[in-house]
């Protein structure tokens, strides 16, 4: 073993940080702050003094490791399904990387013992809908940065995917969280509305962000370069903040 390793793994200060990262990972990290990074919730950031609009939060990490992470799923899928059309693939990839599944998967991984967050938000069932799921993309980005695509890859497939996911069974497995939501809000004489809202990133990208609202309240934000998918996205985070009450099976 390079003296490297034995360094990180026995003799730094952070060696314990290092042991539990590898154990997650399956190898030794590089570069442990993009680790730390990405287990930083921005409740729990401190602003970048560089940029008072920036903190030093996963919320960047997690941006590019749902870009990391979809790649990969959508070749795994398109390799696994030859046959099946574009509708079929794109439905399987929502169901693997929804923030429901995402946020089990997190909390397989043990994720929910690394990350740092303002523990005020426990007050806040609805804030906290995201913050496994959004931790999980974040390390994506940081193995990404940290180890190339090739090892990301193998890291989601074979430490992921084969062990905690079932394709076969999410196959099978309705997801249309915004009927659900509806169908919800209708039982119960709630009004829902799909905001959509103008952002900067628009403009430059055509990221679209939509709100969805729940009685004037807004209780999910979806972003996607769609705008049905980012209704989507909203909807299924609006759906985890109401588990707490009684849902639409």
């Amino acid at each position: 073993m390079p003296f490297s390793k034995i360094y990180k793994l026995h003799i730094s200060s952070e060696r314990e940080y290092f042991r539990a990262l590898k154990n997650l990972l399956g190898f030794v990290p590089g570069n442990i702050r993009l680790y730390r990074m990405a287990f930083r919730h921005k409740s729990a950031a401190s602003i970048i003094k560089e940029n008072e609009n920036a903190k030093n939060s996963n919320e960047r990490l997690e941006f590019l490791g749902d870009a990391i992470l979809g790649s990969v799923i959508a070749t795994l899928l398109f390799k696994k399904y030859p046959f099946k059309g574009e509708g079929f693939l794109t439905e399987m990839r929502s169901k693997i990387v929804s923030r429901a599944n995402l946020n089990i998967l997190a909390k397989k991984l043990g994720l929910n013992e690394l990350i740092e967050y303002d523990m005020r938000m426990l007050g806040y069932p609805h804030r906290q809908s995201s913050l496994l799921g959004d931790a999980f993309e974040a390390l994506i980005g940081a193995v990404y940065l940290d180890r190339g695509y090739k090892r990301t890859q193998l890291f989601i497939l074979n430490r992921i995917i084969e062990p905690f996911v079932d394709i076969q069974m999410l196959e099978n497995t309705e997801t249309n969280f915004k009927s659900r939501l509806i169908e919800w809000c209708q039982q119960n004489s709630k009004e829902i509305q799909f905001i959509k809202v103008k952002n900067d990133e628009e403009n430059q990208s055509r990221l679209f962000t939509v709100n969805v609202l729940i009685d004037g309240e807004v209780k999910g934000i979806g972003q996607d370069y769609n705008k049905k998918n980012a209704e989507k996205i909203a909807a299924e985070k609006a759906y985890e903040g109401l588990t707490d009450q009684q849902l639409p099976q």
